[in-house]
């Protein structure tokens, strides 16, 4: 017999046995203390600075990548992970600016269905996954429940990435068939996104390839193999490279924006990391108001969509408080 101490295995039985979390505890660490403390100390260049290299081409979905070091890979899920982003800080006289894209992804998911009912729901500008939960769970929207609230944003955010029951299942620790049925219901809620995500598999089925918003392909090998797994998988990136895709077209028309304007503007101001959905700059503190206005104005023009793009924008004297 083997045994399994995969963290996801690990997880399943804390509940039952105290020193699981200790564990667990233990090697999120342990990780930090590896990777990042000591890891991006070793990283450090004789100005005192961390260099990266930005890669165009690495990833299947057009996402610019880090490497040497990965700064898009400091943690942000837990509190002890996001304390590493305090080690960052910007030089003398200088403050961070930190601007990072709201759920584009699901907007672009309304756009790109054109499902009115999403669309609708975004329009009104209140909480999208509240709406969710009370339009898909017949719930008054003043009573969902935090609760019902988490089971609607890991539907909303799961079929983005062509989730599963299966593996929604998993996530809201569940059973299938309610899994399914939450599913089911949701899209009954919103049937423009089940006739998108149908007709984008169908479409990437007959071609060999799916494409963003703005003419990027992406071959899909996977779709016509006969093992039912890989043909599932290559499904679940059907689905989801048409807006993952889109999102990072849009933050490098984004980027690209923010350059010219800051070039033209005179602002003694620079672009320093991106993390997929999420741009920091260095600002001089005298000109941190007028900067952000740019960062702000020209991140929400980076597209038209049937739905408002929003940018939320925070300032810091270091990666942690801008973010």
């Amino acid at each position: 017999m083997k045994f399994s101490l995969k963290a996801d295995v690990l997880e399943k039985l804390a509940p039952d046995h105290d020193i699981v979390a200790d564990i667990l505890e233990y090697r999120g660490l342990a990780k930090l203390k590896s990777t990042y403390a000591e890891g991006l100390r070793n990283c450090i260049a004789s100005d005192g600075r961390i260099h990266t290299t930005f890669n165009q081409t690495i990833t299947a979905t057009g996402r610019i990548s880090s490497t040497e070091p990965n700064l898009q890979n400091i943690p942000i899920r837990t509190e002890q992970g996001r304390l590493i982003r305090k080690c960052f800080v910007p030089k003398e006289g200088y403050r961070f600016l930190d601007a990072d894209y709201s759920q584009i992804e699901l907007r672009l998911l309304a756009h790109m269905s054109g499902d009115e009912g999403l669309i609708e729901a975004y329009s009104m500008d209140a909480d999208i996954h509240r709406i969710t939960a009370s339009k898909v769970f017949g719930i008054p929207f003043d009573q969902v429940t935090p609760e019902k609230r988490r089971d609607a944003k890991a539907v909303n955010f799961g079929l983005v990435y062509g989730i599963s029951s299966f593996g929604l299942s998993q996530d809201l620790g569940i059973g299938r068939k309610e899994a399914e049925k939450y599913i089911e219901d949701y899209f009954i809620t919103y049937p423009g996104v089940k006739r998108f995500l149908d007709n984008t598999v169908k479409d990437a089925v007959s071609s060999g390839y799916v494409t963003t918003m703005y003419g990027r392909r992406r071959p899909i090998p996977e779709l016509k193999n006969s093992n039912y797994m890989i043909r599932s998988f290559g499904e679940r990136v059907a689905m989801n490279s048409p807006i993952q895709g889109t999102a990072a077209d849009i933050m490098k028309i984004a980027m690209i924006r923010v350059y010219k304007a800051l070039l033209d503007s005179g602002l003694d101001a620079k672009i320093l990391v991106q993390v997929h959905d999420e741009l920091l700059l260095e600002v001089r503190e005298d000109q941190l108001e007028e900067a952000k206005k740019i960062l702000h104005d020209e991140m929400v023009n980076a597209a038209v969509l049937k739905v408002k793009l929003e940018v939320d924008v925070h300032d810091g004297d270091t990666w942690y408080e801008a973010k």
